[in-house]
């Protein structure tokens, strides 16, 4: 038991959001510039510019979202465009297998939600560390839920 991490606690892709939130200050700042720079372009075109620039970084906060929380009550598992609360019981096996883009949750209801707040992508030994944390602590809480062995 004193593997586990203490709760609550956050899993998120961090190189990964490092390169996005660097690429998208960049390509913000990369954009304006060229924006104020050209002079050839009017107002309703430099404001085009910024515009674009704020499309494309809003894009790129999309994909920096992804994070799993685990708390004593459950897990958050918060993907690209939604968010999700499963109690402890709720999940029967955390799942990160060799090829797999990210970890996956299988769920007491027969489903299986992917959770992308913890994937091998730039980090592949964090990946891996923190899946098998989240395992231990979805293992543990499930000891410790008598309502879980019923389902």
């Amino acid at each position: 038991m004193s593997d586990l991490p203490t709760l609550p606690v956050t899993f998120r892709p961090g190189s990964t959001r490092a390169v996005l939130l660097t690429a998208a200050v960049a390509i913000f700042v990369v954009i304006t510039a060229v924006a104020m720079l050209l002079k050839q372009l009017s107002p309703a075109e430099r404001l085009s510019f910024v515009v674009t620039a704020l499309l494309l970084d809003a894009v790129l906060l999309l994909l920096a979202r992804p994070k799993v929380v685990a708390d004593e009550d459950g897990v958050t598992v918060v993907n690209l465009t939604n968010k999700r609360r499963l109690d402890w019981a709720e999940i029967l096996q955390v799942t990160l297998r060799p090829g797999d883009p990210w970890v996956f949750l299988n769920l007491s209801d027969g489903t299986s939600l992917p959770a992308l707040g913890i994937q091998p992508g730039l980090a592949r030994q964090r990946a891996i560390a923190d899946a098998r944390a989240l395992r231990a602590l979805a293992e543990a809480r499930s000891v410790a839920d008598p309502e879980r062995s019923q389902g």
